[in-house]
């Protein structure tokens, strides 16, 4: 499998099976995508608003226990860019990875581990610092390992975010300058390489910006 980043802004999400994996998936993509749970009961657990990326992101239920047929009449009406099948029959799960693959549509199978029929995407474990994000996946066969690893990578995500907001007005200060591009490469790895950068990324943003572009001066006559 080769790991792909997908923008599911204002897009469709339908999920089959409202347990323990359904409701987390759903929290996960009602931060950005339009979610429609299909269930008789929905283990909703706690969900943040401020985490919402899209405006026009939502979770919602339909209470329903479908058979083969309706899973793919579900599926032809809402026109999902993805299928989620997290019920814990696996006749259900057949026919909603089929009707999505019919469809045109990617699908994630909660019930399959190690090998995965071609078309299908795993949902890795994420760690996110605003536009910063690293994914860590075990194709299904070790989530606790996932976890653990997402656990550890948060520590050193600390503070890219910030990092991030930075760097992208001072690189496009930097391509409008007569910078070459080798000295402007430099230039950006010497302020991600400054420690005083990173301490002032939590306390002070203006002061971090001045000492980036203090990083990028002091070094400029070196790096032409």
């Amino acid at each position: 499998m080769i790991p792909l980043l997908h923008d599911f802004q204002g897009e469709r999400v339908l999920i089959f099976g409202g347990g323990a994996v359904g409701a987390r998936k759903a929290r996960r993509f009602g931060a950005e995508a339009r979610v429609l749970v299909i269930s008789p009961a929905f283990e909703a657990g706690p969900f943040d608003p401020t985490e919402r990326r899209h405006p026009d992101a939502t979770v919602e239920l339909i209470r329903a226990a479908p058979g083969v047929e309706e899973v793919r009449s579900y599926v032809r009406r809402f026109e999902p860019s993805l299928v989620i099948a997290a019920t814990d029959v696996r006749a259900i799960n057949d026919a909603a990875a089929d009707a999505a693959s019919a469809a045109g549509a990617l699908v994630n199978r909660a019930d399959t581990h190690g090998g995965r029929s071609p078309g299908s995407v795993v949902v890795p474990a994420t760690v996110r610092d605003g536009p910063v994000m690293a994914a860590v996946a075990t194709g299904g066969r070790a989530p606790a390992l996932s976890k653990h690893l997402r656990e550890r990578i948060e520590e050193v995500l600390a503070g890219a975010g910030g990092m991030a907001e930075l760097l992208g007005p001072l690189r496009d200060q930097l391509q409008r300058g007569d910078m070459s591009p080798s000295a402007r490469r430099e230039a950006i790895r010497a302020v991600i390489a400054d420690d005083t950068v990173w301490k002032h990324l939590g306390e002070n943003t203006a002061t971090a910006r001045q000492r980036a572009e203090h990083v990028v001066t002091d070094g400029s006559e070196d790096r032409q």
